[in-house]
């Protein structure tokens, strides 16, 4: 294993992020997209672009993260695949599991601490309208 370190100049500005974006398959752009933007926004997150196919989510215009496509068929991952989104306080995770429900998520884990993931890992799950699993979490002490 190559245990070079990269370095990125700070001085540019320049910050290091492990993922560029993510993007899922979606049957039904319209309602993926209304669930989406209710959940996302009880954690901090808004629509940032879009186009004929495609929804984007984040922080800075044209900047997604995370991204919804139209695609037919769409087929959620498979077993062990979720999807982990930062919530900024408990009481957003809480808010992005009550949004996700009320426009057609399902339940698949209510908001509560996660000890046997850390004492501080407070998280809610749910499954969208085409089957993928997502998680809202924070993870730091005091994350009311």
């Amino acid at each position: 294993m190559n245990s070079q370190t990269i370095v990125f100049p700070a001085a540019l500005g320049a910050t290091r992020e492990m993922l560029h974006h993510l993007s899922l398959p979606v049957a039904d752009l319209d309602r993926s997209a209304e669930l989406y933007d209710a959940a996302l926004s009880a954690l901090g997150y808004r629509r940032v672009c879009a186009g004929k196919n495609f929804v984007g989510y984040g922080i800075e215009d044209d900047k997604d993260k995370f991204a919804i496509i139209e695609i037919q068929p769409s087929i959620p991952a498979g077993p062990g695949f979720h999807l982990a989104i930062c919530a900024p306080s408990q009481g957003a995770v809480d808010r992005f599991h009550e949004s996700a429900l009320a426009h057609g998520a399902r339940d698949d884990g209510a908001p509560g601490l996660r000890q046997h993931y850390g004492p501080n890992y407070y998280a809610a799950f749910i499954v969208d309208l085409d089957g993928h699993r997502i998680e809202a979490v924070i993870n730091e002490p005091g994350g009311s």
